[in-house]
């Protein structure tokens, strides 16, 4: 990584978000792109092969908007009035909305505790949630080896909010971990200030998101059914997940 983050990137966003000015940001704006966007554009280069090869209809143009979230918040749906945010991150996934609902993706956040990465959604609807515990219920393939990769692993925890009454009981306790959910994701928190400022980082990002590959895969070709469902054709009959072994297809509150 050519240019890495510091605590200078870390500063500065606290910096902002204390003045939530956008006079003081103007003023700063040479600060704001030399040592928030580069390391981010920086980041989104180095990770992109490894991304690719998970999907090659990642985006992956290293621009805010398309792989980079803004600096400035919309306030139109919170009631926090805050101009600006604290924390910063990168996400590859399908799909010309980096928002959009429809896709789960791959993601990175910079944050004044250190730094998280994971796989899921910025939201799941409540009818993909659905189409996801059919499969699940089904004992479908790529389920199996979905679980099998998570289970298999330390360093990602499941997340998501929970029926507040259990509904799969007479299931095992492995499944109820994904049944149980009203949304998903898979998350690692790392307060490793050495390595978010280490070039090494981009190496150490890759290496634990390859254990999340088969949990994508699972998680897209849901949405891809989904899709199918919903319209009566998908994006990925156009360019479907390579399937795995086995025959089946071959994961934030964090994003906020």
């Amino acid at each position: 990584m050519d240019r890495p983050f510091s605590q200078k990137t870390l500063d500065f966003l606290f910096e902002n978000r204390l003045h939530d000015s956008r006079e003081w940001f103007a003023q700063h704006k040479k600060e704001y792109q030399e040592l928030v966007i580069q390391p981010l554009r920086q980041l989104v280069m180095d990770l992109s092969p490894t991304m690719l090869e998970l999907d090659p209809e990642f985006n992956t143009e290293p621009k805010v908007d398309k792989t980079i979230c803004r600096v400035w918040r919309d306030t139109r749906y919170t009631k926090d009035p805050s101009l600006y945010r604290d924390h910063m991150w990168i996400l590859f996934k399908r799909g010309g909305r980096m928002h959009g609902t429809d896709h789960p993706g791959m993601y990175v956040e910079i944050n004044q505790d250190g730094f998280s990465y994971g796989c899921g959604f910025y939201y799941a609807s409540t009818a993909y949630m659905s189409c996801l515990r059919e499969r699940i219920l089904a004992g479908d393939g790529a389920f199996q080896a979905a679980q099998e990769a998570y289970l298999g692993q330390k360093v990602f925890s499941m997340e998501g909010d929970c029926y507040k009454r259990p509904r799969y009981g007479h299931r095992s306790p492995e499944e109820q971990l994904w049944l149980e959910r009203r949304g998903i994701s898979f998350t690692a928190d790392s307060h490793d200030f050495p390595l978010l400022f280490s070039p090494q980082l981009p190496e150490k990002l890759a290496q634990d998101m390859r254990l999340l590959f088969p949990v994508y895969r699972f998680l897209e070709s849901t949405a891809q059914e989904f899709l199918r469902r919903e319209t009566g054709f998908g994006r990925g009959d156009r360019s479907p997940i390579p399937r795995n072994g086995r025959g089946g297809l071959l994961f934030s509150q964090k994003i906020r």
